[in-house]
């Protein structure tokens, strides 16, 4: 069982922190969304506050050919420090004499914040050396980069070898284990999961898991339409992925052997072309008219699985149930998350994750009203798949 954060002593020791400072930055190098930094802050302060000092460590960006200033952490510093509300020092490098000289000489109470990790190719590579020379920033390791859990990379997953009993997760990475572990283990039933999104292909490993554990599945989004016309439908110029029609088909035919009620749109807001200006009218979702696209699930859909929602004692949300960047084709996702913060309220537990569910509920302004939002889409999937992740069995090796 690894350590935990409450547990462990910091008086005078320097905590080196994975985290996923991987934020977007505008054209000045301005943060556009701190949600990733204001997410660490509780492990950064529980450590401060326990006599520790803290040396942060992350990515940013996707660098191709070492340092590249668009991708500095320092452009984030600032805004570490306002969101903190103490001053963070900067290495310059996240290896080297330098920043070592720099976390060496740490004073309880004090943050370094290294160079972003990617100036090396090393640090995707997994490089056991690298990780080696950035473990000498710390006297223990703590994960709270749930983000980049599924990685096998030098800080997120190689670093733990170096402190065999001096390694934990941060509080965020304990919360993200714990609410996907609540998903997949708990007895509370009913259980129901809601995929949407735009291909079939991307969502059918973790929806063949989620048939083994799920007593609802609600479709919506792009991906609707392949169930629809594996079903016989017609859906007109809707997105539909061929290929993955006899895969729909065996979804369907799965979830009847284990119990699982699919619950896929009966009707559609279908529109005349891709955009925001197009005409739009409302129709049965199996007879969409040829030149017509369906954008997004229409007002009886949005009744129905509300109340399949509100009946449910676990939720799962990954994928929006139409183009809600769209103002005209949102309404299908305002009504799934306005259903989930109701049921939450209510009592059920809620779980949502996935870039563009989080999206959506930030958008809404939601994501205080359900009982947990993810900070890594790819990562809460994999896990929610059965795998074994590698920044997590670091840990818990």
């Amino acid at each position: 069982m690894s350590l935990k954060i409450n547990d462990y002593n910091f008086q005078g020791k320097r905590a080196l922190i994975r985290v996923d400072f991987n934020v977007p930055l505008n054209d000045k190098f301005e943060v556009t969304d701190a949600t990733r930094i204001t997410a660490a802050i509780p492990t950064i302060k529980a450590i401060l506050d326990k006599g520790g000092s803290v040396v942060l460590m992350s990515h940013l960006g996707r660098p191709k050919n070492g340092p590249e200033d668009k991708y500095s952490l320092s452009h984030i510093k600032s805004e570490i420090e306002k969101h903190l509300g103490t001053e963070v020092l900067f290495g310059g490098d996240c290896i080297g004499k330098k920043a070592t000289d720099i976390s060496k000489n740490l004073q309880p109470g004090q943050v370094l914040l290294l160079e972003n990790l990617r100036f090396y190719k090393e640090e995707t590579a997994g490089d056991a050396e690298f990780a080696s020379k950035l473990a000498q920033h710390g006297d223990c390791y703590v994960n709270d980069a749930f983000g980049t859990a599924h990685r096998a990379h030098a800080s997120t997953a190689v670093i733990a070898d170096n402190f065999p009993n001096n390694k934990m997760f941060g509080l965020l990475v304990e919360k993200e284990i714990v609410s996907v572990d609540k998903v997949l283990n708990s007895d509370l039933k009913p259980l129901t999961a809601i995929v949407g999104g735009a291909k079939v292909s991307s969502k059918i490993t973790i929806i063949e898991q989620l048939l083994n554990k799920v007593d609802h599945l609600i479709i919506g989004g792009g991906m609707a339409y392949t169930f629809v016309k594996a079903q016989g439908g017609e859906v007109g110029n809707s997105l539909v992925e061929v290929d993955f029609i006899d895969t729909a088909l065996k979804i369907f035919k799965i979830a009847e052997a284990k119990g699982v009620k699919i619950h896929i749109p009966s009707d559609t807001v279908i529109a005349d072309q891709f955009s925001n200006d197009s005409e739009t009218k409302v129709c049965d979702i199996s007879k969409i008219p040829s030149g017509w696209m369906g954008l997004d699930i229409g007002p009886n859909s949005e009744k129905d699985f509300s109340q399949v929602i509100l009946d449910s004692q676990l939720i799962l949300w990954n994928g929006p149930m139409g183009v809600f960047e769209m103002s005209n084709f949102q309404s299908g996702t305002v009504a799934i998350a306005n259903a989930v913060a109701k049921a939450t309220m209510a009592g059920a537990f809620s779980l949502v994750g996935g870039g563009d569910s989080v999206a959506a509920v930030n958008k809404f302004n939601l994501a205080d009203q359900v009982s947990h939002v993810s900070t890594g889409g790819g990562a809460m999937l994999e896990y929610l798949e059965g795998i074994d992740l590698p920044g997590i069995a670091a840990i818990r090796k």
